[in-house]
């Protein structure tokens, strides 16, 4: 019976990895962010592109470097730096688009994303 068991654990095992690694693959792709922000003082409507692999975000632009993470549920944060700014930003993608919230160290804003 113990050898049935482990049998059977290895088998669902095996057949859900192939599900999760689907699962954390579903945002991966490029993306195209649109920052605007809640004071003009700050500046409104840039569009910065950036890419997701496995969860992890890149920038897909020489200008701006991002970083950050893409949960299985499309809970997402991200930095963004460029020079001496910088950005956080805290969201949630599902399927082809996106929203959250950004702060910097004087201004804050919303965010919307597109897959390209």
């Amino acid at each position: 019976m113990n050898c049935f068991r482990k049998g059977l654990f290895v088998t669902v095992f095996a057949l859900a990895l192939p599900v999760a690694q689907a699962s954390a693959n579903t945002f991966d792709g490029a993306w195209n962010v649109r920052i605007a922000s809640s004071s003009d003082t700050c500046g409104n409507g840039a569009t910065v592109a950036i890419g997701i692999n496995n969860g992890q975000i890149a920038s897909s632009s020489a200008m701006v470097t991002a970083s950050g993470h893409v949960a299985d549920a499309g809970a997402i944060n991200v930095t963004l730096s460029t020079g001496i700014k910088r950005a956080v930003g805290f969201g949630r993608l599902s399927g082809t688009s996106g929203s959250g919230t950004w702060r910097g160290a004087m201004c804050t804003g919303t965010w919307t994303a597109e897959r390209m």
